[in-house]
């Protein structure tokens, strides 16, 4: 079920360290002798140090996390393994420093060693007479400095490499060749670079000739000049290059710790706690800017990349076991369970059964026959949003649950996203069954969580949860007569005792809980779990590239989609349809497209061949029918999966068989299975928002009010030509025309009235009423950008504060709304993707409440949220290509 590959290496002489302390010394045979007489003697010392790796975590441990990290190092991208980036001050201790590296060596894996020498260069600056200077935390490096600097890195690289060399340990000195960088600022800092390209040539070199390749972090700038350059800085300028599974910053102090209360802090999940650490008090200064650096590197790296700040001597334990010594900083992910395969993704849900299930690798079954079995019965599927692991477990109503499948990627055994799939099973379900043959070579995994088992014909029946052998052999015969497990893996007889014992003795102990800080005592049988928590229904996340088709390209909403769809990770805009700029290329976007005319033939032809995966329609009301049927037509005839349409006009905004996509207030799992999504007016957007949180208190006899304010924008285009005779988009409503003031119009009965309304009755306590609301918009001389302000009287006395922490739950955790205490003002607003609310006030009298909320029209009123419904329907998190930080 669990799956994962291995490696030859050298040997030396020395002793070895393993968790801080030295270790029986491991002898080797020198160049003289034959050839196999080497090898067999590398693999006896091999085997040797691997059995001292036992001492620090189980034997399922270090094999696994040993196969995994060989397995990276492929002769064509050999430094896939580790870039390991030594501090200063861990020079100083170059012996243990030589023995923790060497150790790595031995067990055939070839880290990629950057190092720096800041305390040692301070001291011959101050020897020297030089007085450091910094600027912005950058040393001021002169011609003085810099002739210092070099020395220091040249003699402490030296150093390094010479140590190695007596234990035996091949490493190659690389002090320049790799780091191109232009001058930081050379007016401010002098002789300090930025890195801007990284020779990955040299280092392949020194690892392919069998060599440790030791760097430092000195530049050449194009012209020949050397420059200095921050080695944590150009360490990750290697991790980018290499991108490797492992980055590790040694440091005399182990790790990162808690400000408060001094205890080291175990794991970072990024994904989950960056925003929320970043605002700790005592986060600050190097602190603050290590966890950035972090964070914008493992931004830029693939998900299954981490950082470790550890010491030296506790290199292999943070390394082969899954406790790990110092901090592990990752990005993370949440967990997901879904009732339904469709839910989940069918076609993802497919793919990781085709690549995964040993039933259907071996042929024994189809993907369709093991999707047949999975629902036959009630189930659901656990699993994380990449989906490195995934579990099904079938439960009918009234009987024993079965895990029938636990899929695992590499990287799901190597970051532990499996135990807390499992640890997840667990919380839903006190007792389970399931089965794994006695060939699995993860069969130690199954054998610690259990709390019994039965073996027989090389098949093996698992469980937990009971200690009754009669319970035991009382569900084992409704598993026979029922057929939920096939019968070679179930006992004849009755089924073993419990062995939990037995297990918990081989159990690795000492290892860690999924926690940001240390807890007081570590929990034996866990480790640092990769995900984070089990949500209800969040979005599993797809990376597949997709063919994205635009009608209705020319106005501001048409533009604003093309520049936020540019920074789409996975969603690629193939087709631009625009009658007026036919034949022309599109600006602002990231690849070369060119304008067309799109027929409504067109695109049902292209719907039938699967030319695209998703439409937006950008038309203005009452013209999107024809191309709607157009590709209602050709999904007919289309052998792939239906396109999504997200209908940006108003046409499809009461029409039940589409979905509504406002996320925040109606939900995610809808727009998830929805092939038809209409986009919520700008307007009506704003207006909802700022009523949801207060429906409870609702005044049937007196309806709130909503006062619009709109940039011009908002009013639409006119076409026009530029001088070059190009057709352009000009604003139908011009800030001259407005003469500095505002516009109010259709002021009674306007379409984002109705809309609002609508759709805010289905959240009324009482399905049958229905809501009710006044409506005015206004042009205003802006150019995008809507403040709306809401007049409500309530059915019940509140204060401003009620109303503000009323806010504050309905939208917790959105990532795109802004709660404010002020008033929000153009700049909170126009150029932004969330939506800003704010400036509570209560009538003296406590029974009218006017709150100020507001949106960009052109963002979150239209592409931002489009862009949000497009991630939803296709697979892909929700804000992918959308800044969530404005």
């Amino acid at each position: 079920m669990l799956a994962v590959a291995s490696s030859s290496l050298r040997a030396g002489r020395k002793a070895i360290v393993v968790g801080g302390q030295r270790q029986a010394a491991v002898h080797v045979i020198r160049k003289s002798g034959t050839r196999s007489l080497q090898q067999s003697v590398a693999q006896t010392d091999r085997d040797t140090i691997t059995r001292l790796l036992y001492s620090l975590g189980s034997k399922r441990e270090v094999e696994r996390h040993l196969r995994i990290f060989s397995s990276a190092s492929h002769p064509s991208q050999p430094a896939k393994f580790a870039v390991i980036k030594v501090g200063g001050a861990v020079l100083d201790q170059i012996d243990e420093l030589a023995l923790s590296l060497s150790f790595l060596y031995r067990v055939g894996l070839y880290p990629v060693v950057l190092h720096g020498g800041g305390p040692q260069l301070n001291g011959l600056i101050e020897r020297a007479g030089v007085v450091p200077d910094y600027i912005d935390g950058i040393r001021v490096t002169d011609t003085k400095t810099l002739q210092i600097a070099r020395r220091v890195f040249l003699e402490e690289n030296l150093k390094l490499v010479g140590a190695l060399e007596k234990l035996g340990t091949r490493a190659r000195p690389i002090t320049s060749g790799v780091f191109t960088a232009d001058y930081l600022d050379k007016d401010k800092y002098g002789l300090v670079g930025k890195i801007t390209k990284v020779d990955r040539r040299p280092v392949e070199a020194s690892i392919r000739a069998g060599a440790l390749p030791i760097l430092t972090s000195l530049a050449e700038s194009p012209d020949g000049q050397i420059l200095n350059v921050n080695a944590d800085i150009a360490a990750g300028e290697v991790a980018k290059e290499f991108e490797p599974m492992k980055i590790v910053f040694l440091n005399e102090k182990g790790g990162l710790f808690h400000g408060v209360t001094g205890e080291k802090i175990s794991v970072i999940n990024l994904d989950e706690e960056y925003d929320t650490l970043m605002k700790e008090p005592w986060v600050k200064f190097g602190t603050k800017l290590k966890l950035r650096e972090f964070k914008e590197l493992l931004d830029y790296l693939p998900r299954t990349s981490s950082v470790a700040v550890i010491s030296a001597s506790s290199l292999q334990k943070e390394l082969f076991t899954d406790s790990g010594a110092g901090t592990l900083i990752r990005r993370g992910y949440k967990l997901f369970k879904h009732d339904s395969i469709e839910s989940l993704g069918a076609d993802r849900f497919r793919q990781v059964i085709h690549d995964r299930d040993p039933e259907v690798i071996s042929g024994d079954q189809s993907v369709t026959e093991v999707l047949n079995s999975i629902q036959r019965t009630p189930f659901t599927i656990y699993g994380d949003e990449p989906m490195d692991v995934i579990a099904v477990v079938s439960h009918p109503e009234g009987e024993m649950p079965v895990m029938s499948k636990l899929l695992s990627s590499r990287s799901g055994i190597l970051n532990s996203v499996v135990d807390n799939v499992f640890n997840a099973i667990k919380k839903d379900h006190r007792k389970l069954f399931w089965t794994a043959q006695v060939d699995d070579e993860n069969r130690s995994w199954h054998f610690e969580r259990a709390d019994g088992s039965f073996t027989r014909a090389g098949k093996s029946l698992f469980w937990y949860g009971i200690q009754d052998v009669k319970e035991v052999e009382k569900v084992v015969r409704d598993f026979e007569a029922k057929g939920r497990i096939e019968r070679s893996y179930l006992p004849v007889g009755p089924g073993a005792p419990p062995h939990k014992a037995n297990a918990a003795a081989a159990a690795p102990a000492g290892t860690r809980a999924f926690s940001t800080w240390m807890r007081g005592k570590s929990i034996p049988g866990s480790s640092r779990g990769y995900a984070t928590s089990v949500a209800d229904a969040p979005t599993p996340v797809s990376t597949e590239i997709k063919r994205l088709g635009l009608i209705g390209a020319r106005g501001f909403t048409g533009q604003a989609l093309t520049n936020i769809l540019s920074n789409h990770p996975y969603l690629n805009l193939t087709h631009v349809s625009s009658r007026q700029l036919a034949g022309y290329p599109l600006t602002g976007y990231r690849t070369p497209v060119t304008y067309s005319n799109l027929s409504p033939e067109d695109v049902e032809r292209m719907e039938k061949e699967g030319e695209v995966d998703a439409w937006i329609m950008a038309l203005p009301n009452g013209a999107c029918k024809p191309f709607v049927d157009a590709v209602d037509r050709g999904s007919k005839a289309r052998s792939s999966e239906t396109s999504v349409i997200v209908d940006l006009s108003a046409d499809h905004r009461f029409e039940k068989e589409w979905v509504y996509g406002l996320p925040e207030l109606y939900g995610r799992s809808a727009v998830r299975a929805a092939k038809r999504i209409s986009n919520p007016g700008c307007y009506s957007t704003s207006a909802q928002m700022l009523i949801a949180p207060l429906l409870k208190y609702v005044k049937p006899s007196a309806w709130p009010t909503v006062f619009g304010l709109s940039g011009y924008s908002g009013a639409g285009t006119v076409s026009s030509n530029d001088p070059d005779g190009r057709p352009i988009s000009l604003p139908k409503v011009t800030p001259e025309s407005l003469g500095g003031g505002v516009r109010p119009y259709s002021l009674t009965d306007h379409i984002h009235e109705r809309e609002a309304a609508f759709h805010l009755s289905t959240m009324l306590a009482d399905p049958s009423s229905k809501m009710k609301l006044a409506f005015v918009p206004a042009v205003a001389p802006w150019f995008s950008g809507i403040i709306s302000t809401l007049s409500m009287p309530l059915s019940e006395l509140l204060t401003a504060r009620d109303v503000i922490s009323l806010y504050e739950q309905k939208y917790e955790g959105e990532k795109l709304v802004r709660i404010k205490k002020e008033v929000p003002t153009l700049a909170d607003i126009e150029g932004k993707h969330s939506w800003t609310v704010g400036g509570a006030q209560m009538h003296s009298e406590g029974d009218r409440v006017v709150v100020v909320g507001g949106l960009d029209n052109l963002l979150k009123g239209a592409a931002t949220q489009c862009l949000q419904n497009l991630n939803l329907a296709l697979g892909y998190d929700e804000f992918a290509g959308i800044p969530t930080s404005d």
